[in-house]
């Protein structure tokens, strides 16, 4: 029947996120994309487009699941246990897969944003849209004040991710990077300090 897709999309959207994580926007090919998810370019491009719209596609589907796991680990009881659990879902995230794939946001400001402006602009939404939900996270949480206000915190915290997100390239640790998430925390909400 024309017109009918002939291949399963959510697999295929998920398959072509793994290969844009392992590979960056920048070293994936049309090519790439037709082997690492089964489907002929002619079908991609006919359903999608070029490696730009299916790169936009995968990239949102995963920020916005991402993001709404994020709003739900911020939601605790304490703004401590908030920002722990918060960083375990990131850290999640970077180390899922084998090997682990990353941060696609992080490898995708630093090696392709700057060449591809709607590339940039989805990029720098979700890190906006990221800080908006740890702002907004952390503020429905009656508790002690944080040792600066709450949107500075909230890009701290932001920072702080992408800074795990390279860690992790480095050291594919992840007890590493939740030690440093650990420290962070501490810093912030003065759990764990001596009295």
């Amino acid at each position: 029947m024309a017109g009918v897709r002939q291949f399963d999309e959510q697999a295929t959207l998920g398959r072509a996120l793994e290969v844009f994580a392992v590979r960056g926007y920048r070293a994936t090919t049309m090519l790439h994309l037709a082997v690492g998810t089964g489907v002929q370019r002619g079908s991609l491009y006919h359903a999608y487009g070029g490696k730009e719209q299916i790169f936009l596609r995968v990239f949102g589907d995963h920020t916005r699941a991402f993001l709404v796991g994020a709003a739900q680990a911020l939601g605790q009881d304490d703004r401590h246990s908030a920002l722990l659990a918060f960083f375990d879902h990131c850290i999640r995230s970077i180390t899922a897969g084998t090997p682990s794939r990353g941060c696609l946001s992080t490898r995708t400001v630093i090696e392709a944003s700057s060449e591809i402006p709607q590339v940039e602009t989805v990029v720098r939404t979700f890190l906006d849209d990221l800080e908006d939900t740890v702002h907004n996270g952390l503020a429905a949480i009656d508790d002690d004040d944080l040792a600066v206000d709450l949107r500075s915190a909230a890009r701290l915290v932001v920072t702080t991710t992408r800074g795990l997100a390279v860690m992790e390239r480095a050291h594919h640790e992840p007890d590493r990077l939740r030690d440093i998430a650990a420290a962070l925390v501490t810093s912030l909400t003065g759990h764990g300090r001596p009295g």
